[in-house]
C-alpha cells in the first residue's frame, strides 16, 4: 500500500476502530491521550461506554446546555444520546469522540474527529464542548492542542479544519487563537421537520445561517529550543495497551503470547512461512551463520558500509568477514565488487539494505547461487523496503531485521529472523533454543541464548500494526527534504535508485569535496542550530579488530568520509524539516561568503 491516500484512510479505520473496541476501564486509560502539565487526559468513547447510564446521562445534559450549537437541533432524551452514541459514534468508521477529563478522571467535555474518509485527506474536528465551565481553566485549549497533536502524528492529514457557526463569535475567537484561520463560508438553510430543526448547505439564495469553514495553519519554527534528535519511534496507544497487557497477564501460560503473535504478523507481513523472535538482529544474523555450518576457515562477503554487527556476526562463528564495496547511487553492496572478491574458502554473502534502501538483490543471488553461496540478507533497518516489487528479506536463505529502539518500528531492543527453508529454521530454532530437546531440560547441541521477551514482542506487534503508516511517515519526510534541498550546491539526498522502494529509514546526504566546508564542519554548525546529525558510517574494513587485514574499498571511503545523516525521527513534522533545511542552506550560503571575504582580505 504505497499510495499515501489509501495509507491515511488505513490509519484511521484502523486507529478508531481500535480504540473504539474498548471494553475495560484499565485498558481504557493506557489508550488516553495525555494533556500537558499533567492537566488531564483524553479518554476515547468506546464500547465499554455503551451500557455507561451515568456518562449518557452527562452527554444528553451537556447536549441540551449547547443545543444552538450543533447544526441539527432536536429534543434530546436519554434514549435519543444512547442510540446516538452507538449508531451515530461508535459504528461510523471514520469518526472518533474523546472525553476531556482533569488529573481527577472528571469528564468536564469532549472533542473528536469526523467526516476523515475522502480522497483529500482532510480530517474535521468535531463536537468540541465544554460541558463543565467553573473547573480546570484551559483545559479545552490543551486537549485541542493535544487533539491536533495527536493526529499530526498517527494520521498524518494533509490539512485539519472545522466548522463552526460564523455568529458564533466566542468560538471563533477560541479557534483562532489556537492557530487557525478563516476559510470560506457556507451558506446554510434552516429545514423543519416535526420538531426537529436541521441546517444543510443552501442551494439557492434563502439562507438563514451560515458555517465558517476554518483551518489549521502550523506556524513556522523559527528557532529549535531543543536538540532536533536524528532518530526517534512513534508508539501509541496500541504498543501501550499490548506492554500493558503483558505485564499485567503475559507470563506461566501466557509467557509467549505476544511473542507468537509478533512473529505470526511478521510472517504475513512479508509473506514467508518462518520468523523467530530474537533479542537483537546481531544474534539473528549468529543465529542465521551458525544453522548454515559456516565456521572456521570459512569466509563471508560483507559490504565495506554497515553496522559493525553485520561482520562481527561472522567473527562470532570463527569465520573471516571480507569486504565488499558498496555502490556510488544505492550505496549498497556492489555485485560486481562482490563477484571478485569469491574465493574457493567463500561460503557466504550478507548484502546490506543500508538505511532503508535495497541492495540490489537479485544480481546479488544470481552470483551467489552460481558459485554455491548461502545468502543472508541483513535487512535491520528495512521493513518494507522492495526491489522490483519484492519485499526485502524474501530473496535469501535467511534474513534479518532489526527493532532496536532507533529503528523504523522499535521493541526497545529486538529482531527477527526469517526464511521459508523448514530444515534451516529447524535448525535456527535448536540453537536459538540453548540447543534443548523441545520441551525438555535435554540439550543435544551447542546453542545461544538470543531471544526476545514477551513484552518486548507486545511493543513489535503494535508497530507491525501500524507499519504501513510508519513507512509513510518516512517516505514523507524524505520527500519534504527533497522538496527544500531541491537544486542546493555541494549536497546530494540519498534518492532511491531505479528498481528500488525505499523507506528511507535515514534521510541523509553526500557533501560534495567541492563544498567550502567538510563533512565535520557541516555537522558542528548544524549543532549550533540546535540539529543533530550523525555521519554515514566509515569503512568499517578498517576497524583494527578484523582477523585479516584489507584495503578500505574507494567508494565505500568516499561515501563513509562524505555522508551525514539527518534528522529522520518518524514523528518529526515539516516544520521540523523545513527548520532544518533552512538552517543548511543557511550555514552554506554564509560559508561560501566568509570564504569569498577571505580571498579579497
Amino acid at each position: 500500500m504505497k499510495n499515501s491516500i489509501e495509507t491515511y484512510k488505513h490509519s484511521i479505520k484502523n486507529y478508531y476502530s481500535f480504540l473504539k473496541s474498548t471494553t475495560r476501564l484499565d485498558d481504557l486509560y493506557t489508550k488516553s491521550i495525555p494533556l500537558e502539565n499533567q492537566a488531564g487526559y483524553l479518554l476515547p468513547i468506546s464500547a465499554l461506554h455503551v451500557d455507561d447510564a451515568e456518562l449518557i446521562e452527562k452527554l444528553a445534559a451537556w447536549r441540551k446546555m449547547h443545543t444552538t450549537s450543533f447544526p441539527s437541533q432536536f429534543p434530546v432524551t436519554l434514549e435519543g444520546t444512547a442510540t446516538w452514541l452507538q449508531k451515530n459514534l461508535l459504528d461510523v468508521e471514520d469518526r472518533i469522540l474523546f472525553l476531556v477529563v482533569n488529573a481527577h478522571g472528571q469528564a468536564l467535555g469532549h472533542l473528536g474527529f469526523a467526516n476523515g474518509l475522502n480522497d483529500q485527506a482532510e480530517l474535521e474536528i468535531d463536537n468540541v464542548l465544554r460541558g463543565v465551565h467553573d473547573q480546570d481553566p484551559g483545559i479545552m485549549s490543551l486537549a485541542m492542542k493535544k487533539l491536533i497533536e495527536w493526529a499530526e502524528e498517527f494520521i498524518a492529514p494533509e490539512r485539519i479544519i472545522l466548522r463552526v457557526f460564523n455568529d458564533n463569535l466566542h468560538a471563533v475567537a477560541f479557534y483562532k487563537k489556537l492557530g487557525f484561520v478563516e476559510d470560506t463560508l457556507i451558506p446554510l438553510k434552516k429545514h423543519i421537520e416535526g420538531e426537529a430543526i436541521f441546517y444543510r448547505e443552501s442551494k439557492d439564495n434563502q439562507v438563514d445561517k451560515h458555517f465558517l469553514r476554518m483551518r489549521y495553519v502550523t506556524m513556522p519554527l523559527l528557532k529549535a529550543e531543543s536538540l532536533i534528535s536524528t532518530a526517534g519511534p512513534s508508539i501509541s496507544a496500541r504498543e501501550i495497551s499490548y506492554a500493558n497487557d503483558a505485564a499485567r497477564y503475559g507470563w506461566n501460560s501466557q509467557w509467549n503470547k505476544y511473542i507468537k503473535k509478533f512473529e505470526e504478523s511478521f510472517c504475513e507481513y512479508l509473506n514467508v512461512k518462518y520468523a523467530l523472535s530474537t533479542s537483537s538482529c546481531t544474534g539473528a544474523l549468529h543465529i542465521a551463520l551458525a544453522a548454515l555450518g559456516i565456521g572456521p576457515g570459512d569466509e563471508v562477503i560483507v559490504p565495506d558500509i554497515t553496522w559493525v554487527a553485520t561482520a562481527n556476526a561472522v567473527v562470532y562463528v570463527g569465520a573471516t568477514p571480507v569486504f565488499a564495496d558498496v555502490d556510488r547511487d544505492s550505496w549498497c553492496m556492489d555485485p560486481a565488487s562482490f563477484k571478485s572478491l569469491i574465493t574457493p574458502r567463500t561460503k557466504a554473502v550478507i548484502p546490506v539494505h543500508l538505511y532503508g534502501h535495497p541492495a540490489p538483490i537479485d544480481e546479488i543471488v544470481k552470483i551467489a547461487r552460481a558459485h554455491g553461496l548461502y545468502i543472508i540478507e541483513d535487512a535491520a533497518p528495512s521493513i518494507g523496503a522492495e526491489w522490483k516489487n519484492q519485499k526485502v528479506g524474501t530473496f535469501g536463505d535467511f534474513a534479518a531485521f532489526s527493532f532496536q529502539g532507533a529503528k523504523l518500528a522499535v521493541s526497545g531492543e529486538g529482531g527477527v529472523l526469517i526464511t521459508n527453508n523448514e530444515e534451516l529454521y529447524y535448525k535456527a530454532y535448536a540453537i536459538w533454543d540453548q540447543g534443548r530437546e523441545p520441551n525438555t531440560f535435554w540439550i543435544k547441541q551447542n546453542g545461544l541464548k538470543y531471544k526476545m521477551a514477551n513484552i518486548q514482542a507486545a511493543i513489535g506487534l503494535g508497530q507491525m500494526e501500524r507499519i504501513l503508516e510508519l513507512i509513510e511517515a518516512k517516505r514523507r519526510i524524505f520527500h519534504w527534504y527533497a522538496d527544500n534541498l531541491q537544486g542546493v550546491k555541494d549536497i546530494r539526498l540519498n534518492y532511491e535508485t531505479p528498481h528500488a522502494y525505499s523507506i528511507y529509514w535515514m534521510a541523509s546526504i553526500l557533501v560534495s569535496e567541492q563544498c567550502k566546508l567538510s563533512r565535520d564542519e557541516l555537522r558542528a554548525a548544524l549543532k549550533t542550530y540546535n540539529v543533530d546529525t550523525r555521519p554515514v558510517f566509515p569503512a568499517i574494513s578498517q576497524y583494527p579488530h578484523w582477523p585479516r587485514a584489507q584495503a578500505a574499498q574507494p567508494n565505500a571511503t568516499y561515501i563513509g568520509n562524505q555522508a551525514i545523516n539527518l534528522p529522520s525521527g518518524v514523528c518529526l513534522k515539516k516544520r521540523d524539516v523545513d527548520y532544518i533545511c533552512k538552517s543548511l542552506k543557511e550555514i552554506l550560503v554564509k560559508s561560501t561568503v566568509g570564504k569569498q571575504v577571505e580571498l579579497q582580505d
